[in-house]
């Protein structure tokens, strides 16, 4: 049945080219914190401290999934973390397929170098979605070239920037503070008073969480 509701969702954002599901009944269909509200995630406001089941009028009855079933999740709980409609998560799958390397490491990887990722990490969006926003409204520039593309990926060794005008956003300089307070992660070089930070290198396995299980989503879709 899970499946079954599964399609349905995707049959739906296939018709908005967007999901519009509430954020927080997302993180509680994959039944873990997603990240997707900023720092309301951080707080016990947080719907998986309160609700840590399904929503729905069956949620809280719990039924053993098939292994396709574990994959389909697996997948669907990445696409959400980063924001990505299934075309767009497939291509990328595709690119990570034909280069060398492990699949699953270098599909992290491809999604970790994404420009509204990088920014999100940078703390220039409290969340992703936000951070999204912020590329597509013209505040950040890479190598001092004005981005508005949030799929743009990122080279190691890129400098990504806010834009002066947006230097003063409350959003913007709120937000790296409270990500300045939790550690950036190791491949990201960050100049707070700046605004500014160089994306060093791309990210090793071992940074990156610990509770997505790629080897899932490859055998999702290598049948």
């Amino acid at each position: 049945m899970d499946v079954v509701h599964q399609r349905r969702d995707e049959f739906k954002e296939i018709l908005l080219a967007r999901n519009i599901d509430p954020k927080c009944k997302q993180c509680r269909r994959e039944g873990e914190k997603l990240f997707l509200k900023g720092e309301k995630c951080f707080t016990d406001k947080c719907s998986i401290e309160r609700r840590n089941y399904p929503p729905g009028q069956h949620g809280q009855k719990k039924g053993r999934l098939s292994d396709y079933g574990v994959q389909l999740r697996e997948k669907q709980k990445v696409r959400r973390v980063y924001g990505l409609l299934e075309r767009q998560f497939r291509n990328i799958y595709k690119s990570a397929d034909n280069n060398k390397g492990i699949t699953g490491d270098v599909l992290l990887q491809f999604l970790e170098s994404r420009l509204d990722n990088v920014v999100y990490h940078m703390g220039f969006g409290s969340s992703r979605s936000e951070a999204r926003q912020i590329v597509r409204h013209n505040c950040v520039v890479v190598n001092g070239r004005r981005v508005n593309i949030p799929s743009f990926f990122v080279k190691p060794g890129d400098e990504i920037a806010i834009v002066d005008k947006a230097k003063k956003q409350l959003r913007i300089t709120s937000s790296v503070l409270a990500a300045e307070s939790r550690n950036f992660p190791a491949w990201i070089e960050m100049n707070v008073k700046e605004l500014k930070g160089i994306y060093k290198s791309k990210p090793e396995r071992i940074d990156l969480p610990a509770t997505i299980n790629e080897s899932l989503i490859v055998e999702l879709y290598s049948k």
